[in-house]
Protein backbone atom coordinates (compact mmCIF):
# COMPACT_ATOMS: atom_id res chain seq x y z
CA UNK A 1 0.00 0.00 0.00
CA UNK A 2 1.18 3.14 -0.95
CA UNK A 3 1.48 5.42 2.31
CA UNK A 4 1.91 8.67 0.38
CA UNK A 5 -1.16 7.95 -1.19
CA UNK A 6 -2.99 7.33 2.02
CA UNK A 7 -1.73 11.13 3.93
CA UNK A 8 0.97 13.07 2.88
CA UNK A 9 2.64 16.38 4.48
CA UNK A 10 5.97 18.49 4.09
CA UNK A 11 7.15 17.78 7.17
CA UNK A 12 9.77 20.25 6.73
CA UNK A 13 10.07 23.08 9.60
CA UNK A 14 7.97 25.51 8.23
CA UNK A 15 4.92 23.38 7.80
CA UNK A 16 5.44 21.72 11.34
CA UNK A 17 5.89 25.33 12.79
CA UNK A 18 2.04 26.22 10.92
CA UNK A 19 0.95 23.53 12.64
CA UNK A 20 2.06 23.67 15.75
CA UNK A 21 -0.48 26.74 16.71
CA UNK A 22 -1.99 26.41 20.08
CA UNK A 23 -1.08 28.69 22.76
CA UNK A 24 -0.18 28.50 25.81
CA UNK A 25 -3.25 30.47 27.16
CA UNK A 26 -6.81 30.82 25.88
CA UNK A 27 -8.73 34.12 25.57
CA UNK A 28 -11.83 35.59 25.30
CA UNK A 29 -12.98 39.31 25.20
CA UNK A 30 -9.95 39.91 27.62
CA UNK A 31 -10.65 37.09 30.09
CA UNK A 32 -7.23 34.52 29.64
CA UNK A 33 -7.29 30.95 31.59
CA UNK A 34 -4.65 28.31 31.00
CA UNK A 35 -5.55 24.77 28.84
CA UNK A 36 -5.78 22.89 32.74
CA UNK A 37 -7.65 25.86 34.44
CA UNK A 38 -11.64 25.51 34.83
CA UNK A 39 -13.37 27.86 32.74
CA UNK A 40 -15.43 30.33 34.27
CA UNK A 41 -19.45 29.87 34.14
CA UNK A 42 -19.92 33.25 32.59
CA UNK A 43 -16.92 32.75 29.65
CA UNK A 44 -18.41 29.46 28.91
CA UNK A 45 -21.97 30.82 28.59
CA UNK A 46 -20.77 33.71 25.81
CA UNK A 47 -18.83 31.13 24.09
CA UNK A 48 -21.72 29.04 23.73
CA UNK A 49 -24.31 31.57 22.25
CA UNK A 50 -21.59 32.68 19.49
CA UNK A 51 -22.18 31.80 15.92
CA UNK A 52 -26.24 32.78 15.90
CA UNK A 53 -26.89 35.47 13.11
CA UNK A 54 -29.63 36.29 10.19
CA UNK A 55 -30.04 33.90 7.05
CA UNK A 56 -32.05 35.07 4.09
CA UNK A 57 -35.37 32.40 3.16
CA UNK A 58 -35.82 29.90 0.41
CA UNK A 59 -39.30 29.27 0.41
CA UNK A 60 -38.41 25.89 -1.55
CA UNK A 61 -36.28 24.39 1.15
CA UNK A 62 -37.25 22.95 3.92
CA UNK A 63 -36.79 25.32 7.11
CA UNK A 64 -35.54 23.30 9.28
CA UNK A 65 -32.71 21.85 6.99
CA UNK A 66 -32.05 25.40 6.43
CA UNK A 67 -31.74 26.40 9.80
CA UNK A 68 -29.35 23.64 10.66
CA UNK A 69 -26.71 24.04 7.77
CA UNK A 70 -27.40 27.63 8.35
CA UNK A 71 -25.97 27.54 12.43
CA UNK A 72 -23.20 24.46 11.44
CA UNK A 73 -21.82 26.99 7.96
CA UNK A 74 -21.58 29.91 10.50
CA UNK A 75 -20.00 28.40 13.73
CA UNK A 76 -16.41 28.33 13.56
CA UNK A 77 -15.83 25.78 16.83
CA UNK A 78 -17.69 23.01 17.79
CA UNK A 79 -18.96 22.93 21.70
CA UNK A 80 -20.08 19.82 23.08
CA UNK A 81 -21.70 20.09 26.73
CA UNK A 82 -21.94 17.23 29.10
CA UNK A 83 -23.64 14.09 27.12
CA UNK A 84 -22.73 15.83 24.01
CA UNK A 85 -20.18 13.45 22.57
CA UNK A 86 -18.75 15.65 19.64
CA UNK A 87 -19.84 18.21 16.81
CA UNK A 88 -22.30 20.62 19.28
CA UNK A 89 -22.85 23.86 17.67
CA UNK A 90 -22.71 27.32 19.22
CA UNK A 91 -26.30 28.99 19.66
CA UNK A 92 -28.38 31.37 21.54
CA UNK A 93 -30.05 30.03 25.08
CA UNK A 94 -27.41 27.26 25.76
CA UNK A 95 -27.20 27.39 29.40
CA UNK A 96 -24.09 26.92 30.93
CA UNK A 97 -23.57 26.17 34.58
CA UNK A 98 -21.40 25.63 37.45
CA UNK A 99 -20.49 21.72 37.38
CA UNK A 100 -20.95 21.35 33.34
CA UNK A 101 -17.92 19.72 31.44
CA UNK A 102 -17.39 21.55 28.41
CA UNK A 103 -15.81 20.22 24.59
CA UNK A 104 -14.27 22.37 22.50
CA UNK A 105 -13.10 21.06 19.15
CA UNK A 106 -11.33 23.57 16.46
CA UNK A 107 -8.60 23.49 13.66
CA UNK A 108 -7.23 25.54 11.84
CA UNK A 109 -5.68 25.94 8.00
CA UNK A 110 -2.66 27.42 7.07
CA UNK A 111 -0.65 27.41 3.76
CA UNK A 112 -3.02 24.35 2.34
CA UNK A 113 -2.28 22.57 5.19
CA UNK A 114 -4.67 21.24 8.28
CA UNK A 115 -5.07 21.08 12.05
CA UNK A 116 -7.24 19.47 14.22
CA UNK A 117 -7.68 19.71 17.89
CA UNK A 118 -9.91 19.04 21.07
CA UNK A 119 -10.27 19.46 24.58
CA UNK A 120 -13.09 19.01 27.19
CA UNK A 121 -12.82 21.59 30.37
CA UNK A 122 -14.49 21.60 33.53
CA UNK A 123 -16.72 24.43 34.14
CA UNK A 124 -15.69 25.76 37.64
CA UNK A 125 -16.19 23.01 40.06
CA UNK A 126 -16.77 19.80 38.70
CA UNK A 127 -17.92 16.00 40.40
CA UNK A 128 -14.25 13.68 41.12
CA UNK A 129 -16.39 11.18 38.56
CA UNK A 130 -16.54 13.93 36.15
CA UNK A 131 -12.93 15.31 36.39
CA UNK A 132 -11.93 11.61 36.45
CA UNK A 133 -13.37 11.15 33.04
CA UNK A 134 -11.43 14.10 31.73
CA UNK A 135 -8.60 13.15 33.22
CA UNK A 136 -8.66 9.15 31.33
CA UNK A 137 -10.15 10.81 28.31
CA UNK A 138 -6.71 12.87 27.76
CA UNK A 139 -3.96 10.10 29.29
CA UNK A 140 -5.83 7.87 26.59
CA UNK A 141 -4.62 9.36 23.91
CA UNK A 142 -0.66 9.59 25.82
CA UNK A 143 -1.11 5.79 25.89
CA UNK A 144 -1.96 5.60 22.12
CA UNK A 145 0.74 7.57 20.80
CA UNK A 146 3.47 5.56 22.65
CA UNK A 147 3.04 3.23 19.52
CA UNK A 148 2.95 6.72 17.03
CA UNK A 149 6.61 5.82 15.30
CA UNK A 150 7.23 4.95 12.41
CA UNK A 151 7.69 0.80 11.91
CA UNK A 152 4.56 0.46 14.67
CA UNK A 153 0.86 0.04 13.13
CA UNK A 154 -2.05 2.01 13.28
CA UNK A 155 -3.98 -0.49 15.19
CA UNK A 156 -1.45 -0.52 17.80
CA UNK A 157 -2.45 2.56 18.50
CA UNK A 158 -6.03 1.88 19.05
CA UNK A 159 -5.61 -0.74 21.06
CA UNK A 160 -3.49 1.21 23.66
CA UNK A 161 -6.45 3.83 23.87
CA UNK A 162 -9.39 1.69 23.95
CA UNK A 163 -7.80 -0.73 26.64
CA UNK A 164 -6.72 1.93 28.44
CA UNK A 165 -10.05 3.83 28.73
CA UNK A 166 -11.92 0.37 29.42
CA UNK A 167 -9.09 -0.40 32.02
CA UNK A 168 -11.76 2.36 34.10
CA UNK A 169 -14.90 1.02 32.48
CA UNK A 170 -15.61 3.69 30.31
CA UNK A 171 -17.33 3.56 27.11
CA UNK A 172 -15.29 4.06 24.16
CA UNK A 173 -16.99 5.62 21.06
CA UNK A 174 -17.07 3.14 17.99
CA UNK A 175 -19.43 5.14 15.59
CA UNK A 176 -16.43 7.87 15.55
CA UNK A 177 -12.75 7.97 14.35
CA UNK A 178 -9.93 9.93 14.41
CA UNK A 179 -8.54 10.25 10.77
CA UNK A 180 -5.49 11.09 8.59
CA UNK A 181 -5.06 14.87 8.30
CA UNK A 182 -3.00 16.85 6.03
CA UNK A 183 -4.41 19.10 2.90
CA UNK A 184 -8.00 18.00 4.03
CA UNK A 185 -8.99 17.91 7.12
CA UNK A 186 -10.32 14.40 6.44
CA UNK A 187 -8.48 11.91 5.29
CA UNK A 188 -7.16 8.37 5.24
CA UNK A 189 -6.92 6.22 7.14
CA UNK A 190 -9.03 6.02 9.94
CA UNK A 191 -7.88 6.03 13.54
CA UNK A 192 -10.30 3.97 15.75
CA UNK A 193 -9.87 4.54 19.22
CA UNK A 194 -10.77 0.74 20.05
CA UNK A 195 -8.86 -2.84 19.42
CA UNK A 196 -9.05 -3.97 16.27
CA UNK A 197 -8.91 -7.07 14.11
CA UNK A 198 -5.68 -6.99 11.88
CA UNK A 199 -2.67 -4.58 12.83
CA UNK A 200 -3.25 -1.77 10.51
CA UNK A 201 -0.96 0.01 8.12
CA UNK A 202 2.39 0.16 9.33
CA UNK A 203 3.65 3.88 9.96
CA UNK A 204 5.87 5.98 8.27
CA UNK A 205 7.24 8.68 9.05
CA UNK A 206 5.78 12.16 7.21
CA UNK A 207 2.33 10.51 7.88
CA UNK A 208 0.15 12.92 9.90
CA UNK A 209 -3.07 11.70 12.30
CA UNK A 210 -5.71 13.07 13.85
CA UNK A 211 -5.75 10.90 16.81
CA UNK A 212 -8.91 11.68 19.30
CA UNK A 213 -9.82 9.48 21.85
CA UNK A 214 -13.94 9.81 23.02
CA UNK A 215 -15.06 8.62 26.04
CA UNK A 216 -18.16 7.99 27.25
CA UNK A 217 -18.68 7.05 31.62
CA UNK A 218 -21.27 4.84 30.25
CA UNK A 219 -21.89 2.92 27.13
CA UNK A 220 -20.17 3.20 24.36
CA UNK A 221 -23.29 3.76 22.05
CA UNK A 222 -23.96 7.15 20.67
CA UNK A 223 -27.01 8.82 18.78
CA UNK A 224 -27.29 11.85 16.33
CA UNK A 225 -29.30 14.85 17.37
CA UNK A 226 -32.09 16.28 14.86
CA UNK A 227 -29.93 19.02 13.82
CA UNK A 228 -27.43 15.75 12.13
CA UNK A 229 -24.82 17.71 13.84
CA UNK A 230 -24.21 17.02 17.38
CA UNK A 231 -23.74 13.25 18.64
CA UNK A 232 -25.01 12.36 22.14
CA UNK A 233 -24.17 9.26 24.62
CA UNK A 234 -27.35 7.01 23.78
CA UNK A 235 -27.67 7.15 27.99
CA UNK A 236 -27.05 10.70 28.66
CA UNK A 237 -23.90 9.83 30.50
CA UNK A 238 -20.80 12.45 30.54
CA UNK A 239 -18.20 12.42 27.74
CA UNK A 240 -15.02 13.70 27.28
CA UNK A 241 -13.02 14.33 23.87
CA UNK A 242 -9.14 14.78 23.56
CA UNK A 243 -7.52 15.12 20.01
CA UNK A 244 -3.90 16.33 18.40
CA UNK A 245 -2.45 16.48 15.22
CA UNK A 246 -0.10 14.30 15.16
CA UNK A 247 3.08 13.90 12.72
CA UNK A 248 4.88 10.23 12.43
CA UNK A 249 8.57 10.20 12.57
CA UNK A 250 11.43 7.62 12.88
CA UNK A 251 11.48 8.25 17.17
CA UNK A 252 8.91 10.17 19.32
CA UNK A 253 6.01 11.67 17.41
CA UNK A 254 5.74 15.12 17.06
CA UNK A 255 2.57 16.74 18.29
CA UNK A 256 1.73 19.69 16.10
CA UNK A 257 -1.05 21.03 18.15
CA UNK A 258 1.17 21.75 21.64
CA UNK A 259 2.38 24.58 22.81
CA UNK A 260 5.84 24.19 22.86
Amino acid sequence: MDVEAINSVNSDSSTKEALRYQPQQYSYEGESFAPTDGVKTATAQAVTSKGDAKAGEDKNEDPGKKERERMASEASICISLNDEVVHGIPKKGRVVKEGDIISLDAGLIYNNYHSDMARTFPVGKISDEAQKLIDVTRQSFFEGIKFARAGCHLHEISAAIGNYAESFGYGVVRDLTGHGIGTKLHEDPEVPNFACRGRGIRLQSGMTLAIEPMINAGTWEVEWLDDDWTVVTADGALSAHYENTVLITDGDPEILTLSV
